[in-house]
């Protein structure tokens, strides 16, 4: 089934500061429903990354874990979005002792909806795929940062800066 098969454009959306963040129920890493929803009224770092258990995408994880005791006393939490089933979920977050809540989006719907997923370059090539993306939602479910074509390493210790977490 190709991308157009369904349905998916893959010229990416931007979300911006402002535009309300798309609504999503997906399973997490227990195959339990998490919506966007379930967080009114608190912000959300919501990370969009390629494949669990790859290099980078772990290093990013492990980042987000380490911060995650003081995004949450800052009133943020977090969420990770891949296509990864999950099971490979459950896998990665026992390999790597997560404490962050990873979400399953196999058809990458939700992905698409805030631009994580389209045409992208990897490794000089142009490939169709999930495209590294950082968002922070405020309480209310609006878009109050986007980034896109994220690094993954250093990429958690620049928001936190951004988030004024760090002096």
């Amino acid at each position: 089934m190709t991308d157009t098969d369904r349905g998916l454009d893959t010229a990416p959306v931007r979300l911006a500061p402002g535009d309300p963040a798309p609504e999503f129920t997906l399973p997490d890493a227990d195959g339990t429903p998490v919506s966007l929803a379930d967080h009114r009224g608190r912000r959300v770092v919501v990370y969009c990354y390629p494949a669990a258990m790859t290099p980078g995408c772990t290093t990013q994880a492990v980042d987000f874990t380490a911060s995650a005791g003081d995004l949450a006393e800052a009133g943020l939490d977090v969420i990770g979005i891949s296509p990864d089933p999950v099971e490979k979920l459950a896998r990665f977050r026992e390999a790597e002792g997560l404490r962050i809540t990873l979400l399953s989006d196999p058809d990458t719907r939700v992905l698409a909806a805030y631009g994580a997923y389209g045409t992208k370059k990897l490794y000089g090539k142009e490939v169709v795929g999930v495209i590294r993306s950082t968002f922070v939602i405020d309480a209310e479910g609006r878009i109050e940062k986007a980034a896109y074509n994220v690094k993954a390493s250093g990429h958690v210790a620049k928001l936190r800066r951004e988030l004024g977490l760090d002096s």
